[in-house]
């Protein structure tokens, strides 16, 4: 029963976990995150939904156990929203068709999608840059951008934030979230803990202001928002101990780096991590946003940062009521408390005071090198040398990515480091990309009242943008003559970027690979030139005169930083930005469609309508037989990898494809999302994918039994026609990285049955049990002498259980087998129900008019 307070003159109701403890709970000692699910449950406990047996299992913290509850709010940006949106409006479409009212297809939960990941950087280095890159991107996307202020004036509880206002991780930790939120509940207004999903891995983010939240599958966020509970596995909770204090020319970004790189380690996979300690004060909220920003890199579902003082006054600054969040948490014993024991799964030590200045690289974000041993790692004797560049240049140096932007310390230093720099004549060689992408006005806003912009943008970080830029895989192309001259000459050269994310060809396919450092050490290495410097012996430059400037002589000090901090950090600035809703005059001009149901247009190469509800209907499961392997994989293998998000180039299956409609500029995977038929063409067309059935690197594979070698599009397509079910054999980790569903979406579409894996990483399991396709984990098919040119069969699918035992053979041209098991990784009974009605978007619609019929 709620229980109410008293707060400026009003009542409001809440319900007291303490009640639980006096029905015999004991939830005292339980972490933090997991007594934010046991107020959401215990708040919509209702019998249907949410169930007592919901409760049992999270009071009781029963590991390994269905659980449900209600998100309070689902954030998306463009990338995976656009797709989520094109969804619900083919179900009112369906609802035309099957003569029901389209408008029963609506949010019923609230949701905010920010328009951030589709600014590209093709002008840099200029004050122009910001105004023609934002030009540039409505030209690209106007029907994209058409298609979504419809859907904001069509959907309900839809909130969407127009371009130009900043990275929807910062945005949210800025503006939009209010940690404890108050509304309507039973006709009683009351407060409770915010409980965020989003339909991008790096949601969590937002845990370094307390709030529970995670990424999901634009799927599962699709069922969310039409009022379906979401469903996970009671977690384990790994508690992060943090002591000692930051050093002197250590940052925030190392500690993260060196976090992802400890926790990756560790296996935090599908787990909760929750920071506590004696050092968790020393953090700000912008540090704890860094750390948990990368959750995703290093695993963990959920980085979780409790409520505090440091929390409170934050929100203070960025004018939010920080004093009503305090008063709620303190009567639901959510406010930290270092004195109480919390019991933790296992706990994990951090060290604050023993971390060292790092990147990570060149491939993955955990492959940390502390900064004294790059030189060492990274060296070449012989280098090739082109006209303009040599082996081991950096060419690409960008300030991006909301999980650095976001903070304060670094971007500060970052200009304090510029500053230095300029006043002792150092210049950025002219062969580096440089660019500035804030994730919020605000920054540019600090960084012009310190007067510290001048000199970033005398070194070449202009703002290009307030996107993601680059960290998405938006670079924009390199500087021409320095493109034919690492083609021409095959030199091997580096990225150096401020972001959380750097798999194989997804900052630029050009580069060998990509390097992950503060803002500091960007500026840095782009006044360098090279990535195989040793910060600590070799000068980073020389002045007019000759004279050599090391690294220290231009670093920022924590005391200079904090100086300039107090001169940045105004509630005001805050304050003038809150207009995010508010678009500019490119946005404000959109000419929209109007009505309840959208006006498909055949010739769009944007926005179709989808095939998931025209489709055939998925008969009973059936075990597989005389499956082919589509693509045999090693280890690691990204969303990326799967379902690029970066730029589609002409002689592409999906550039063909676009060439037939007279496309010219054919824009990039990520801003096509809304069209099956491009993403379709280009899956698994990443030109960094290793397909260990062919010998050259890209999308191709090889069709059996005449050993044709084609694109992935075209030897699926065959398999289709020849009626040939396929699966995907791969190792550890596999659907690592974004949490976007089309890497799941595109490898129904491709015919794919079932992947088998070593390990799954939890979002893409997540979305391939959400579209109908079985995720198996087998043990190493290396160890099992898999050759690739095997039909499979794979038996015990026709009367699937959650985590059934599953047998599978291999068999060979000669007829010999090999035969292993496997484990269906359909890990609850709703998942079960999914795969039986095809997919999470037939059940949805099934529920609804079985609902209406109800009515």
């Amino acid at each position: 029963m709620p229980s109410k307070f008293s707060y400026k003159g009003s009542e409001i109701y809440y319900y007291p976990l303490k009640e639980l403890e006096e029905k015999g709970y004991k939830i005292s000692d339980l972490p933090y995150s997991i007594r934010i699910l046991i107020e959401n449950v215990y708040r919509n406990l209702d019998g249907n939904k949410i169930t007592e047996e919901d409760l049992e299992n999270i009071t009781k913290w029963k590991v390994g156990e269905e659980l449900a509850f209600m998100p309070t709010r689902v954030v998306m940006q463009d990338y995976t929203g656009v797709p989520l949106l094109v969804d619900l409006a083919a179900m009112r479409e369906k609802m035309i068709q099957l003569k029901k009212d389209p408008k029963m297809i609506n949010p019923v939960v609230p949701a905010d999608l920010v328009i951030d990941h589709s600014v590209q950087v093709d002008y840099y280095g200029t004050v122009y840059s910001l105004e023609f890159n934002m030009k540039k991107e409505f030209e690209r996307n106007l029907e994209r951008y058409q298609f979504l202020k419809w859907a904001q004036g069509a959907f309900r509880n839809l909130r969407i934030v127009p371009p130009g206002k900043g990275i929807i991780h910062q945005v949210n930790l800025e503006y939009l979230s209010t940690v404890v939120t108050k509304a309507e509940v039973k006709g009683l207004l009351t407060a409770f803990p915010e409980v965020i999903i989003g339909t991008d891995s790096h949601t969590t983010m937002i845990e370094g202001l307390g709030i529970l939240g995670w990424g999901v599958g634009g799927l599962e966020a699709e069922a969310v928002l039409l009022g379906e509970p979401y469903y996970l596995n009671v977690p384990e909770v790994i508690g992060v101990r943090l002591s000692g204090e930051i050093q002197e020319g250590v940052t925030p970004t190392d500690v993260v780096l060196y976090i992802t790189e400890l926790l990756r380690k560790k296996n935090v996979v599908s787990k909760f991590v929750e920071f506590f300690g004696p050092s968790l004060s020393l953090l700000s909220v912008p540090d704890r946003a860094t750390i948990a920003n990368m959750a995703p890199e290093y695993g963990t579902t959920a980085a979780y940062f409790p409520i505090d003082d440091v929390t409170v006054s934050y929100l203070e600054l960025t004018n939010r009521d920080g004093e009503f969040v305090k008063k709620y948490s303190q009567l639901q014993d959510l406010f930290y408390d270092d004195s109480r024991k919390i019991r933790y799964t296992d706990v994990v030590e951090v060290n604050l005071s023993k971390i060292e200045p790092a990147i990570a690289g060149p491939r993955n974000p955990d492959e940390r090198i502390v900064l004294r041993e790059v030189k060492g790692k990274l060296s070449k004797e012989k280098k090739k040398k082109g006209k303009y560049v040599e082996d081991n240049a950096v060419v690409l140096a960008a300030i991006t990515s909301c999980t650095n932007t976001s903070n304060p310390t670094v971007m500060l230093g970052a200009g304090i480091l510029a500053k230095k720099a300029v006043e002792m004549g150092l210049r950025v060689p002219t062969y580096i990309k440089t660019s500035t992408a804030p994730g919020s006005p605000v920054v540019a806003e600090y960084l012009r009242e310190t007067e510290l912009l001048p000199y970033l943008e005398a070194l070449g970080f202009h703002l290009v943008g307030f996107g993601c830029t680059t960290c998405i895989g938006n670079a924009g192309p390199l500087p021409k003559h320095v493109e034919e001259d690492i083609k021409e000459n095959g030199i091997e050269t580096y990225g150096v970027i401020s972001g959380n994310r750097n798999f194989e060809g997804r900052i630029n396919p050009l580069l060998k690979g990509t390097f992950l450092a503060s803002p500091i050490l960007v500026v840095a290495y782009a006044l360098a030139g090279r990535i195989d410097i040793d910060f600590y012996n070799d000068p980073i430059g020389y002045d007019p005169n000759g004279k050599p400037v090391y690294l220290r002589d231009i670093w920022p000090s924590l005391k200079e930083i904090k100086a300039y901090m107090n001169m940045a950090l105004k509630p005001e600035l805050y304050k003038k930005n809150s207009n995010i809703f508010e678009g500019n005059e490119l946005w404000n001009s959109l000419k929209t469609p109007q009505g309840d149901v959208y006006s498909w247009d055949e010739k769009s190469t944007y926005i179709r309508l989808p095939p998931w509800y025209t489709e055939e209907k998925q008969e009973e499961l059936d075990d597989i037989v005389n499956a082919r392997i589509l693509l045999l994989l090693g280890d690691k293998i990204t969303t990326d990898h799967i379902s690029p998000a970066g730029p589609i180039t002409p002689d592409s299956p999906a550039g063909l494809y676009l060439k037939q409609f007279g496309v010219s500029d054919l824009n990039t995977y990520g801003a096509r999302r809304g069209n099956h038929e491009v993403m379709l063409r280009g899956g698994f067309f990443n030109p960094k994918m290793k397909n260990l059935l062919v010998e050259k690197e890209g999308g191709y594979t090889v069709h059996f039994p005449d050993r044709r070698i084609a694109s992935v599009y075209e030897v699926a397509m065959q398999y289709k026609k020849e009626g040939v079910p396929l699966v995907i054999v791969a190792g550890k980790q596999y659907g690592s990285g974004s949490s976007r569903d089309w890497a799941a979406k595109v490898t129904k579409l491709l015919g794919v049955k079932a992947v088998l894996a070593e390990s799954f990483e939890r979002i893409h399991r997540s979305n391939l049990v959400a579209m109908g396709v079985i995720p198996i984990q087998i043990q190493d098919w290396r160890s099992l002498g898999i050759k690739g040119d095997e039909t499979i069969n794979i038996k015990g699918i026709k009367d699937l259980k959650p985590k059934k035992e599953l047998v599978i053979e291999f068999v060979k041209s000669n007829g010999e087998k090999i035969t292993t098991k496997g484990i269906a990784r359909i890990d609850n009974n709703v998942e079960l129900t999914y795969v039986k009605k095809g997919g999470i978007l037939n059940y949805v619609l099934e529920k609804f008019l079985e609902n209406e019929r109800k009515s």
